[in-house]
C-alpha cells in the first residue's frame, strides 16, 4: 500500500514535472534561438563588407575623378598637351578683365575662364594687364599670358614705320593710325596737352597739337601696335633732340640770328618746296626775301607750300592766297606763324647753310627741276617758254 502510493506519487511528480517543463517554454525558446544567432552574424558581416566596398569605390572614384579634373586643370594653367597656335591679340583700353578672359577662351588660349580668374586674382596679374598688341602663343601658360600682356612686355607686337621727309602732323599721325600704333584723336590730345621734358619745346604753349609741328623728325621707327601715344610722340621727339639739339647745331642757330622754331619754319618750307636737290637755293630765295623789305617780294615769302598747309592739303589757287591765317605768307610778311611740316635733317641744314645768291624767285620747269632767277622778269620769261604753265 504505501508502496503502491510512493511509486504513484513519483509518477505524478514526473508527470507534473515534464509538464511544467513545456509550458514555460523556456527551454523549448533556447533551443529555437540557438540556431539563429549564427544566421544573423552572417547578414550583419555581409552588410558591413559591402558598405565597406561601396565606400572604397566611392573613395577610389572620387579620387580618380578629382585627379582627371586636377591634370586638366593643370595641363591648362601649365599648358601641356596644347596643339600649337600663334594669336595677335589686341586688348583695348575699354576692355574689362572678364572680357579678356573670354576672348583668351575664345582664341584656345585657355580652356577654363573661372580658373584663370583665380590664377590671375592670387598673382596679382589683373592690374598688370595693359592695353596694345601683343603675340600669345599656346605654349604659354598662365603665368606666361599674364607676363606677356604687359606694358614692358617682349610680347608686345611691333611695326616699323617710315615717315617722310616733309610730313604734317595731320600726315604723320594718319599714318600712324593705319599701322595700328595710336588713333589720331589720341595722338592729337597728346601733341596738344601733354607737357614733354624738353627745354625747345618750354615756349610753346600746350593747347593746340600744331605746338609739335616740325619736332616730329621723319625717320623709321619701330612702334608697338596700340603704343601709349606720349610714348610714341615722345620717340620722334628724342630722335630730334639726337640729331638737331648738339653743340654745333645750337652754334650755328645762334649765329643765326633766328631762333630754332624759327630756323624749323624756313626748313619745313624747304621741306614742302624741294625737289630733292635745291635745298639750300631754295633756302637763299627765303633769306634774301626777308632780309630785303624793299626789293623782290617787298618782304612777302610767297610761298605755294604755305597756302597748302592751310587749305587742307589741295593745289593751291588764286583764291587761297586771300586766305585769312598767320601761316599765309602771301598776305602776311615774314615768316608765317611756325612751321608748315616736320623737316628732315637735310632741310634744317639747309636752313643753316643757304647757298651764296641773289635769287629772289624760282619756278618749276618741264623738266621737273626749279630754276632760279633775280628778277621777276626773269621769272614771268621762263614761265612764257614752259608747256606746263600754259593753258
Amino acid at each position: 500500500m504505501p508502496q503502491d502510493n510512493y511509486h504513484e506519487s513519483r509518477d505524478r511528480r514526473s508527470a507534473h514535472g515534464e509538464r511544467s517543463a513545456h509550458p514555460s517554454g523556456r527551454s523549448s525558446r533556447a533551443e529555437q534561438d540557438a540556431p539563429r544567432r549564427p544566421r544573423k552574424r552572417k547578414r550583419s558581416a555581409g552588410r558591413t563588407a559591402a558598405l565597406v566596398l561601396l565606400y572604397v569605390t566611392a573613395v577610389i572614384g572620387i579620387s580618380v575623378l578629382l585627379a582627371c579634373i586636377g591634370w586638366m586643370c593643370a595641363g591648362d594653367v601649365l599648358a601641356l598637351n596644347k596643339e600649337y597656335k600663334e594669336v595677335t591679340f589686341t586688348v583695348t583700353t575699354e576692355e574689362k578683365f572678364d572680357d579678356v578672359a573670354d576672348r583668351l577662351k575664345d582664341e584656345g588660349l585657355i580652356e577654363y575662364k573661372l580658373l584663370f580668374h583665380i590664377f590671375a586674382s592670387f598673382t596679382h596679374g589683373k592690374e598688370k594687364v595693359s592695353p596694345g598688341t601683343y603675340i600669345l602663343t599656346t605654349d604659354m601658360d598662365y603665368r606666361a599670358l599674364l607676363s606677356g600682356m604687359r606694358a614692358n612686355s617682349a610680347n608686345r607686337a611691333q611695326v616699323r614705320v617710315s615717315i617722310p621727309e616733309g610730313y604734317t602732323n595731320d600726315q604723320i599721325f594718319a599714318l600712324l593710325e593705319e599701322n595700328g600704333v595710336s588713333t589720331v584723336e589720341e595722338l592729337r590730345e597728346a601733341a596738344a596737352n601733354h607737357d614733354y621734358a624738353f627745354d625747345f619745346l618750354q615756349d610753346i604753349p600746350l593747347g593746340d597739337y600744331r605746338r609739335l609741328e616740325g619736332y616730329l623728325m621723319p625717320a623709321t621707327y619701330d612702334f608697338y601696335t596700340n603704343h601709349d601715344p606720349v610714348y610714341a610722340l615722345n620717340k620722334l621727339l628724342v630722335y630730334f633732340d639726337s640729331q638737331v639739339i648738339n653743340d654745333s647745331m645750337a652754334a650755328q642757330v645762334e649765329a643765326s640770328g633766328y631762333s630754332l622754331r624759327e630756323i624749323l619754319t624756313i626748313a619745313s618750307m624747304i621741306e614742302r618746296e624741294t625737289t630733292g636737290e635745291d635745298r639750300t637755293d631754295i633756302a637763299s630765295v627765303i633769306y634774301n626775301r626777308l632780309s630785303n623789305q624793299d626789293g623782290g617780294t617787298m618782304g612777302f615769302l610767297q610761298i605755294d607750300a604755305t597756302l597748302v598747309y592751310i587749305n587742307g592739303g589741295k593745289e593751291p589757287t588764286e583764291a587761297d592766297k586771300a586766305i585769312d591765317s598767320p601761316y599765309n605768307t602771301y598776305l602776311y610778311k615774314g615768316l608765317p606763324a611756325g612751321p608748315i611740316a616736320n623737316p628732315g635733317l637735310e632741310s634744317v641744314v639747309a636752313a643753316l647753310n643757304p647757298a651764296d645768291s641773289k635769287n629772289y624767285y624760282y619756278a618749276l620747269g618741264d623738266d621737273d627741276n626749279h630754276h632760279f632767277f633775280r628778277t621777276y622778269d626773269q621769272l614771268q620769261n621762263f614761265i612764257a617758254s614752259q608747256e606746263r604753265y600754259q593753258k
